[in-house]
């Protein structure tokens, strides 16, 4: 069996789950066989028409299993290897938030550092290579103790889901207490970018299922156009971005669900970095 994985094809692994491994060497892997399990390959049904109601109740399945293990990807030349010398893709963003001397070059120091930050988060390879399943572990924590340090998301009276793009981060408040606490996101892509400024959820569909793709969409909330707030399978810090919507683990997902409502507000700002 073969699936559409951007614009190549590429043959489906098992138990469900779709291959992520494209062939040029410089583009980043999972370092552990079989870790990383990717998404669907599609994630949104439209950049600007409003989704498309599919006809009947379509099932969306479960998640197989909770992905508790994270798995960096890492360069193929870097697969196996104990303390890579290779500056990560995320090089200067990591040694910003370890506090290490930011200069995006990968030292002996910087790789102990980076590993030691690995085997404490449980990512698997702990070779030191700074890629974005690292990057994204590490914003996170450092959001938990100064959650908007830019002050960047408005405050309302009214409830605001804010999504840092800079950061690949999102939460929500309303007027000063946060009703859902920060957690990673995955936004889009290079030509997918999710579009930035004030939006509103305008439609709720909790089996989703995206009838052009035959994705599924699983609590989804959309907030423009085609762009929605949604669960997808597997790790959330991949490569690639999403197709336009803002994605989040399956757990996270769900929770947001039971805390927006239609008619609530939405404020993105920022950029992915690399998009």
């Amino acid at each position: 069996m073969f699936v559409l994985l951007g614009v190549l094809l590429v043959p489906a692994t098992g138990g469900g789950a779709f291959a992520d491994v494209p062939e040029p060497e410089d583009v980043l892997v999972p370092g552990v066989v079989g870790g990383g399990r990717a998404e669907y390959p599609m994630d949104t049904p439209d950049q600007v028409l409003p989704p498309l109601q599919p006809e009947g109740e379509v099932p969306v399945p479960e998640p197989e299993e909770d992905v508790d293990e994270l798995v960096e990807y890492l360069p193929r030349s870097a697969v196996g290897a104990a303390c890579t010398a290779s500056a990560g893709a995320y090089q200067r963003q990591v040694e910003r938030l370890l506090g290490l001397k930011v200069d995006g070059k990968q030292s002996a120091a910087d790789c102990r550092a980076v590993r030691a930050f690995q085997v404490k988060e449980k990512i698997k390879p702990a070779n030191g290579y700074a890629g974005p399943v690292t990057w994204a572990r590490a914003e996170l924590l450092a959001a938990r103790k100064n959650l908007d340090p830019g002050r960047r998301c408005p405050v309302k009276k009214y409830a605001v889901a804010c999504v840092d793009l800079d950061r690949q981060l999102m939460w929500v408040r309303k007027d000063k207490k946060v009703t859902f606490p920060v957690v990673n996101i995955r936004s889009g892509r290079v030509g997918y970018a999710t579009r930035t400024g004030w939006h509103t959820v305008y439609w709720r569909h909790k089996d989703h299922w995206s009838s052009i793709y035959n994705t599924p969409m699983p609590y989804s909330q959309f907030f423009s156009g085609g762009q929605a707030f949604h669960a997808v399978y597997g790790q959330l810090a991949t490569p690639a971005g999403s197709r336009g919507c803002v994605n989040l683990g399956y757990r996270n997902a769900q929770k947001l669900w039971d805390v927006l409502r239609k008619g609530d507000r939405v404020y993105i700002w920022g950029k992915r970095p690399g998009s």
